[in-house]
């Protein structure tokens, strides 16, 4: 997608794909934002931060989770910018809901891989939602995102901690394992892009996904914005979830909507 619109085109790729790269999400204004609230995030990381690389890994991968409420940048960008109407619109929903925000950083000569999974069971939401994956520096081809398109269809696969890969979700056996995709990659459709400061691939909750290491100079630096659909409901589990909401325990009921002050309503304006 180029420009500021969404195509017909567009939107029944994405839904075909489960992933679609839009171009030019962000104005250069909203990427210096962006930036500006990453860096907000590394200078004081909250409780959720955490290190996502071996101690033996010659570069650094962060991530932290949701900041919005405390970072006023990443807040105008995840409930103001153009990736709440994008969000509408491959969705096909008449009301989108901010879920939650990511920030993953990946210093330059990182060889920790993010492990091929999908996002939505590690949640507690069921129904349908959408991530925006937007870098602030550019990205090379070899050291984008890259998605499984159609396996957005189902079904759920086993989340595994990305580092010792043990289930701490679900039991074990209680849902199918993630195929060896790097043993066959070309047994698999799949998709990535050289990336712009501030172009954005978004994608399904259930799209399988993962990412490189960062084996450049510089470093990849990215802003994830995530978005719920209004079938969205509250769907409790019995283990942690990443990121945990722990305040809704007692008061969002199991199959509630997502109708509460950390999830406001973005769309329609």
């Amino acid at each position: 997608m180029n420009g500021l619109s969404l195509s017909d085109v567009d939107i029944d790729t994405y839904r075909r794909d489960g992933v679609l790269v839009v171009r030019d999400l962000l104005s250069p204004e909203e990427v210096e934002v962006a930036r500006a609230g990453i860096a907000a995030v590394l200078e004081a990381p909250s409780m959720l931060a955490q290190i996502a690389s071996g101690v033996d890994d010659p570069g650094r991968f962060v991530e932290d989770f949701r900041r919005w409420q405390d970072i006023p940048e990443i807040a105008s960008l995840a409930l103001s910018s153009r990736a709440a109407e994008v969000a509408a619109q491959l969705l096909d929903t008449p009301q989108v809901r901010f879920y939650h925000d990511h920030v993953l950083v990946k210093e330059g000569g990182t060889k920790q891989r993010t492990p091929w999974h999908q996002d939505q069971p590690y949640y507690n939401v069921d129904g349908h939602g959408t991530s925006a994956w937007i870098p602030v520096d550019p990205v090379p081809l070899a050291g984008c995102l890259e998605l499984v398109a159609g396996s957005h269809e189902g079904p759920w696969k086993m989340p595994r901690t990305f580092l010792d890969g043990k289930a701490k979700w679900f039991p074990e056996g209680t849902l199918d394992e993630l195929p060896d995709i790097e043993a066959d990659r070309d047994a698999f459709d799949i998709r990535a892009a050289e990336m712009q400061p501030g172009d954005a691939i978004f994608f399904d909750f259930l799209t399988v996904h993962g990412a490189p290491g960062f084996p450049f100079q510089g470093r990849r630096r990215v802003l994830s914005l995530r978005y719920l659909a209004d079938d969205a409901r509250h769907a409790p589990r019995e283990w942690v979830t990443s990121p945990p909401f722990e305040e809704l325990i007692g008061v969002l009921p199991e199959g509630a909507p997502m109708d509460h002050p950390l999830f406001p309503v973005v769309w329609p304006r």
